[in-house]
């Protein structure tokens, strides 16, 4: 009889996986790659504020556990998360984690700059990403509700993927997007449009395939672009100008 290994498998080792998540330093590693970007090691040994040789010895572990890869480019290793499923621990450790207090000059510019405008795994998130929603919302190329965070609302949780409100693109808004350039593949209004409760506006942000092909338009087009701090965005004067394009549909009188 063919050996199963499947079914003579013990309990999963939740804690061997957890103890790689449980140092500050690799913690702060994984959140830098969040935004499904590839990083060098140099860089994420400044995410994590050690040396070099101590980065390569977190990397190791995380390798280890299989929460990274790494691709070898040239003389750099360049490394991002394994899975998904990784990014969905990561949103969930998140959600549970209390938040650390600001002690200095650079965290409070952080944080200013993450508040402003920023990527969450991929789409525009903070003070752009709720304005950007509020603003589709108003001009009718989404609808279904308000942009709003209603606790009162089962699924409707702060800094986690939305589940309360039915949000879904209007041909209006397809038709608006397709002029700027976003692909037809994403602008399907069956579904409803997923979407992210904000955690520093409490407020509901874009987020799934729509969301994130919306911000590499922005990059694109140069609209935004990234930061100096690590997941900060910055609008351009371009994009001031581009998003302000956002407008209901014309009337005839």
């Amino acid at each position: 009889m063919a050996d199963d290994s499947r079914a003579q498998a013990g309990d999963p080792d939740i804690a061997h996986l957890a103890s790689a998540f449980a140092d500050p330093r690799r913690a702060r590693v994984l959140m830098a790659l969040a935004d499904g970007r590839a990083l060098p090691a140099g860089r994420l040994a400044e995410e994590a504020g050690v040396a070099a040789s101590t980065a390569s010895n977190h990397l190791a572990i995380l390798l280890d556990h299989r929460l990274v890869t790494v691709e070898h480019q040239g003389r750099h290793r360049y490394y991002r998360l394994a899975s998904n499923e990784v990014e969905g621990v990561l949103e969930a450790l998140a959600r549970l984690a209390p938040r650390t207090p600001i002690t200095s000059l650079r965290q409070h510019t952080r944080a200013r700059a993450l508040r402003a405008a920023r990527t969450c795994y991929g789409h525009l998130a903070g003070q752009l990403g709720v304005r950007l929603f509020q603003a589709m919302l108003r001009a009718g190329w989404i609808t279904g509700g308000d942009g709003y965070h209603h606790p009162e609302i089962a699924g409707d949780r702060l800094s986690a993927p939305g589940k309360g409100t039915q949000y879904h693109l209007t041909d209006h808004g397809a038709a608006a997007l397709t002029q700027w350039g976003l692909p037809p593949g994403v602008l399907g209004q069956r579904r409803p449009l997923r979407y992210c409760v904000d955690w520093t506006e409490q407020a509901h942000h874009l987020a799934g395939p729509l969301g994130t092909a919306l911000t590499e338009r922005s990059f694109e087009l140069g609209w935004t672009t990234r930061g100096t701090i690590h997941r900060s965005v910055e609008l351009t004067p371009t994009g001031e100008t581009g998003f302000a394009t956002i407008a209901p549909p014309s009337t005839t009188p």
